[in-house]
């Protein structure tokens, strides 16, 4: 990529949906302020359960074509976000879903979960190495809620970073790139218990039953919570995308559901845990942008100079220059 924008995000989820309900609203939120996302979906998804019945036939164990059809719905949710730039780890099919844990679907040839790290994380070097993100989005080392293709997501996103910042390593990339700042997603249990109150209170027959908080993928003791990123305005885009993942996803207002069945609140304000980078949070407040406190020359990193005398001096400018007054 050419002519980058200032401010860059590399987000990094295991299938398509898991991007909308982390950090759908926090996606739309940028894009729509003018920073370059960038989506980067480790595999389709094709082991996924189907919520309507009349594309049961996609299951793995049927025509097993879920693969293809999660893609489309992944591109529609995009449009929803505003976000242009999404893509598949490796190219489309380079690894498939690894099925939930201790599943036979975890040893299946091309599983993510049994992918080589380092091959893995090779494959997000060069997206890291194009397009220079100051700041990564991804799981915690469980994933969120210990799904293999999670924690492996984690896992080579993690060492992708560390890859990307190394010069000596040359996957035919291009220069070594540093992420200035790296966040695990998160839910705030008060927050989470605040959701699940509204849910009882105002749907509480929407769905067939309602989910437990220990349910929800990266619920955590709200101390953990160092940053807040407020919908602005975006959370309907949010649902809207949240829609568009239909095999995956039942909608009811501002609740959803699972294939399961089991009600939860959809949740606009997003929220994450700081891991590397300097927190931004003014007086140890929470964040409440996920680039505060990254250094400027990180924001124009990559960037074209658009000015021969950009990054001069302020001295060498009025060097020989009579002094006003005189």
């Amino acid at each position: 990529m050419t002519d980058l924008p200032a401010r860059r995000l590399l987000l990094v989820h295991a299938h398509p949906d898991d991007e909308t309900i982390n950090n759908g609203a926090t996606m739309a939120r940028y894009a729509a302020d003018g920073a370059l996302v960038t989506l980067v979906t480790c595999t389709l998804g094709e082991e996924g359960e189907i919520i309507p019945p009349g594309l049961a036939h996609l299951a793995a164990d049927r025509d097993d074509a879920l693969g293809p059809y999660r893609r489309g719905e992944l591109a529609a949710a995009m449009k929803e976000l505003g976000v242009t730039d999404h893509r598949l780890l490796g190219g489309a099919g380079r690894y498939r879903d690894s099925g939930m844990m201790g599943t036979e679907q975890n040893r299946r040839p091309g599983a993510f979960w049994s992918a080589d790290l380092d091959e893995a994380a090779g494959y997000l070097v060069e997206v890291i190495r194009e397009v220079r993100p100051q700041v990564l989005v991804t799981y915690d080392p469980d994933g969120g809620y210990g799904h293999p293709d999670h924690i492996q997501a984690h896992r080579v996103a993690t060492r992708a970073a560390e890859l990307a910042a190394d010069p000596a390593y040359r996957p035919g990339s291009g220069p070594a790139h540093t992420i200035a700042k790296t966040y695990w997603n998160r839910v705030p249990r008060s927050v989470a218990e605040d959701g699940f109150a509204r849910l009882r209170a105002t749907a509480p027959e929407a769905f067939p039953g309602i989910a437990a908080i220990d349910d929800v993928p990266g619920v955590v003791d709200d101390a953990l919570i160092t940053t807040e990123i407020d919908d602005a305005g975006h959370g309907e885009a949010k649902i809207a995308a949240m829609r568009a993942h239909a095999t995956q996803i039942a909608l009811d207002g501002h609740f959803f559901a699972l294939s399961n069945d089991l009600g939860q609140p959809v949740l606009t304000t997003e929220y994450y845990e700081l891991v590397k980078g300097a927190p931004g949070g003014v007086g140890g407040a929470r964040e409440q942008d996920l680039f505060a406190g990254v250094p400027e020359r990180d924001l124009f990193a990559g960037v074209p100079e658009r000015d021969l005398f950009a990054g001069g001096p302020e001295r060498d400018r009025f060097a020989g220059r009579p002094e006003a007054g005189r």
